[in-house]
């Protein structure tokens, strides 16, 4: 025989029901009335989703690589744009090489379709080599374009 000791009973008493109302701590009716009340932030006209920066991208959505049927933007040439509360936008860019045949053109129009956009008081266009072009830097629409996908 195991060491186990049997004892037989008539029943059991069944344990007690939960209760909702012996929950602790009370819980608020509407535990996101705070958070449901916020309003969304505003976005800022320079920053990534303000008016402001969107203009831009979409004055730089149309200069065209003259060699390449894709825009700069979805190439990949466009590294970075600031927009500063006084509406100064700083581009940097660079091109498929430096032997580019419009390395000296390029920026300039660049700079002129930028200072076009409403809003924008003053730009600048800086013009890099590092990190140098690669095809990854295009969009899946000019992939797409070009048959790359």
């Amino acid at each position: 025989m195991s060491g186990f000791e049997v004892e037989e009973v008539d029943g059991v008493a069944p344990p007690p029901k939960a209760r909702v109302d012996d929950a602790q701590p009370p819980r608020e009716r509407d535990y996101l009335s705070g958070f449901l009340a916020q309003r969304p932030r505003e976005d800022a006209p320079g920053e990534p989703g303000g008016a402001l920066y969107e203009s831009i991208i979409e004055a730089l959505k149309e200069i065209y690589d003259p060699e390449i049927p894709v825009n700069i933007y979805d190439l990949g040439l466009i590294y970075g744009v600031d927009v500063t509360e006084n509406g100064h936008a700083a581009v940097t860019m660079t091109l498929t090489t430096p032997n580019c045949p419009v390395a000296e053109s390029m920026p300039a129009e660049v700079e002129l379709r930028v200072s076009a956009v409403p809003g924008v008081s003053t730009a600048d266009v800086n013009l890099v080599w590092d990190p140098a072009w690669d095809p990854q830097k295009m969009s899946d629409e000019a992939k797409l374009e070009l048959g790359m996908l």
